[in-house]
């Protein structure tokens, strides 16, 4: 059995153990003991200057089906910053705080129908707007939505020239206001073959700041997760298809839409061999990537070069920066959520 094997399972039992003591989903954080997963796998010195040689993944949360789209939401008068993340299956967004743990804080999060719709009703991935309202990538509803204040959701876009999308599943703000997102088919009950599609493709979209939808690309088989570069000139898509499992960046030209995309990383020989395919990102100040993939988080450099990569042993699905600092990279890994201490900080917009 490999090191990393043997913690993976560590983990899972101590979680385990945690999880039924306490009757339910999950235990109030009462500890700074926290388990610990994986490693940092170093691949170039310079991933010294971005994660530090002592920092450890520790998890903070457990005993999820599938979580996805964290988000930090920084302190606001006598709220305290906190973490938000989806549990996709649960059709629920929880709500981790530092010293209390995780509880639940929406449900239904992204399907209000009275019918079953499936393995992933819920919403994905999960952004905050420049008015710090909670907007979120609904597979079964089949939009992007925002939260108001008062509690209520509005539909911000749920169709492309008339037909319903796919299924949203991640998306990242432009400073100006206009909102980047990809459409692959995981959230509809069968998938790709589903009869419910409306769309033959699946698509790269901008959203502008004046309600305008643009196609950007449709020749993406799964566009995933998505994120900007710090000067904004670079939109970076992960493509999550077990035959192509890629990361592209796209020129963002003047007006908003893409000049022809590169591959800066093609991870498809990893596919059989470890958990996962490329899925959400994180970019920092300078233009580094984390972006989870086939056996954690993938960290390159802003000319693509791998860097390293942080090993979680589980299928690892999005990862944010955030806490009080911005320093602290958020994990969602499977059943777990986890968290490791960086050098360097997030895009703040």
């Amino acid at each position: 059995m490999s090191r990393e094997h043997s913690l993976k399972r560590l983990t899972t039992i101590m979680f385990t153990i945690m999880v039924a003591a306490c009757g339910g989903v999950l235990c109030a954080q009462d500890t700074l003991n926290l388990p610990i997963l994986g490693e940092v796998l170093r691949y170039d010195s310079s991933l010294d200057k971005l994660i530090p040689r002592d920092a450890k993944l520790e998890v903070i949360a457990g005993g999820f089906e599938w979580t996805e789209g964290p988000v930090w939401v920084p302190k606001s008068g006598d709220e305290p910053g906190h973490l938000l993340f989806s549990d996709i299956p649960r059709n629920s967004v929880f709500k981790w705080v530092e010293g209390q743990g995780a509880s639940l804080y929406l449900k239904p999060s992204g399907y209000t129908g009275v019918s079953d719709y499936g393995s992933e009703p819920g919403c994905n991935g999960l952004v905050l707007d420049s008015k710090g309202r909670l907007v979120s990538c609904e597979h079964g509803d089949r939009r992007i939505s925002v939260m108001t204040k008062q509690g209520g959701k509005r539909t911000l876009v749920d169709n492309y020239q008339g037909k319903r999308f796919n299924s949203p599943n991640d998306a990242v703000y432009h400073s100006n206001g206009d909102l980047y997102f990809t459409d692959p088919p995981y959230g509809l009950p069968n998938r790709y073959d589903d009869p419910r599609r409306e769309l033959d493709f699946c698509g790269v979209y901008r959203l502008s700041s004046d309600g305008e939808l643009t196609l950007l690309t449709d020749d993406m088989t799964r566009p995933n997760g998505i994120g900007l570069s710090p000067d904004e000139k670079t939109l970076y898509v992960a493509q999550s298809d077990p035959a192509a499992a890629i990361w592209k960046a796209f020129p963002i030209k003047n007006d908003g839409t893409l000049g022809e995309g590169r591959v800066i990383h093609d991870a498809t020989d990893a596919v059989d061999k470890l958990p996962g395919l490329p899925d959400g990102m994180a970019v920092d100040k300078d233009g580094n990537i984390f972006a989870t993939g086939p056996g954690g988080v993938y960290v390159f450099n802003p000319g693509g070069r791998l860097l390293g990569r942080i090993s979680t042993g589980e299928r690892t699905a999005n990862c944010t920066f955030g806490g009080p600092d911005g320093s602290m990279l958020y994990l969602a890994a499977d059943m777990f959520v986890c968290r490791i201490q960086t050098s360097t900080t997030g895009i703040r917009r």
